[in-house]
């Protein structure tokens, strides 16, 4: 029994991360969160914002991402309660508040980011690219290739097709059948199931037939690029052209692979190699890691399995996200391609892009002195990660890089997103980013200065 009440701030030991989180909260702009409730005296949020939005990253902080678990944490984690003002929001609240703001606590990683920067924490010296596969909340067999779904909407549409013959043979027994109250022209429980999955695969067969012509009429575009490119190399030497016509597709033509899947859970995400080497259905969370001090500088999610076309956008989000570019940058084979290449040094970055795998325990031989003016970007690529100092600084990316998702994956509980859909992943990612970046923060020991 308490004669005077006690008060939450002794709840805690004194630079408890609840009480950095809370710190944080009073430095971040929170407008786009507030601008969506009304001005009116109408639509007011059923809790403060600013306590919620500090409920949710302390949540993902310490790797709790489940609404329940964190309505069950107000009752039972004392921290959890000091954030919450001792109020116990319940699980629905917390998740609408986070599907309303799920862009705008995404779009925080910036704000936390530059609180990064003012502390010292980011130097862009040396920004190393990574990937990871995360499972997707969805299970790999509840998935159909492209060629079992035109099989099976054919069998559907029979079935259905005998259902509804049955049914209107029938129609007459039903009313005395049913009785009173019932209209008797229900459809039946096996046609109302075999009506919503043909729905469902022949929206699955058409989203795949449109992926397919999209992906063709890019291809018909480079290729047509490729042509135009030929035909003037090839100019004044019809005897002898320089290389194979380049063939342009026709769009009209493209119809999807037999083997194309597609989820009926989460049709956004794909069949992936995890860690595990067994595939499931993953998205590939793509991150750019600054050396110094391992801050995320820029994250992002991709449906494609393969890196390669990762690169341009991780740099760009980094210009985007401080407004510089590192002086240095180092990613593994899977980002590599004469291209990134020439993007990279046009950026004027110095980079370090693995050419291709090396097995593990395998020591190429170093090279020393000028590279041959012959030498194409893969070749030069090749040559420079052979130096002395090619093989130093590539030999960081490592311990850059993977130790995030090492953090993320093992030590915070990461095993899965919670949300479904290419756009509400990616914001969930950013929320794992910046989480991860307030905690560096944390451990740093002080906020930067107003």
């Amino acid at each position: 029994m308490y004669l005077l009440p006690p008060s939450l701030d002794e709840w805690l030991p004194e630079g408890h991360l609840a009480y950095f989180i809370l710190d944080v909260i009073e430095r971040l702009d929170l407008t786009e969160i507030y601008a969506s409730y009304g001005g009116d005296g109408r639509g007011q949020p059923p809790y403060e914002p600013s306590m919620m939005t500090a409920l949710v990253l302390y949540a993902y902080s310490v790797g709790i991402a489940s609404s329940r678990r964190i309505e069950r944490a107000t009752f039972e984690d004392v921290a959890f309660r000091v954030l919450a003002a001792n109020q116990h929001p319940d699980h629905d609240s917390i998740s609408a508040f986070r599907k309303r703001h799920l862009k705008g606590l995404a779009g925080l990683f910036v704000q936390v980011l530059k609180l990064c920067r003012q502390a010292g924490l980011v130097k862009l010296g040396h920004v190393a690219l990574d990937s990871t596969k995360v499972r997707a909340n969805a299970s790999r067999h509840k998935g159909m290739s492209y060629k079992r779904m035109k099989q099976k909407a054919d069998e559907l549409e029979r079935q259905v097709a005998e259902l509804l013959e049955l049914a209107e043979r029938v129609d007459a027994e039903e009313d005395a059948k049913y009785g009173k109250g019932v209209r008797g022209d229900e459809l039946p429980e096996a046609l109302r199931h075999k009506e919503s999955r043909l729905r469902k695969i022949q929206e699955a067969i058409s989203a795949l037939e449109e992926e397919a012509r999209k992906d063709a009429e890019a291809a018909a575009e480079e290729g047509e690029q490729k042509l135009r490119q030929w035909e003037e190399r090839s100019r004044g030497r019809a005897k002898n052209r320089r290389g194979k016509k380049p063939k342009v597709p026709n769009p009209a033509d493209a119809k999807p692979e037999d083997r194309a899947q597609r989820n009926f859970t989460d049709p956004d995400s794909r069949i992936m190699k995890d860690s595990s080497k067994s595939f499931q259905q993953c998205y590939n969370a793509q991150a750019a890691v600054d050396e110094a001090h391992q801050i995320i500088v820029a994250c992002h999610v991709t449906q494609c399995a393969a890196d390669q076309g990762e690169l341009v956008p991780l740099v760009e989000s980094i210009e985007a996200n401080t407004k510089e570019l590192p002086g240095l940058l180092t990613a593994d084979a899977g980002y590599f391609s004469e291209q990134n290449v020439t993007f990279l040094e046009n950026k004027s970055i110095e980079a370090y892009v693995a050419v291709e795998k090396i097995k593990h325990g395998e020591q190429p031989v170093l090279v020393r002195g000028r590279s041959p003016k012959d030498m194409g970007p893969k070749q030069r690529m090749r040559r420079k990660l052979l130096t002395k100092r090619g093989r130093s600084v590539y030999a960081k990316r490592k311990a850059t890089a993977e130790p995030v998702f090492g953090q993320m994956k093992q030590a915070r509980g990461l095993r899965q997103f919670l949300l479904r859909g290419l756009e509400n992943v990616s914001s969930e990612w950013g929320l794992w980013g910046m989480s991860h970046n307030l905690l560096k923060l944390y451990r740093y020991g002080t906020l930067p200065a107003v």
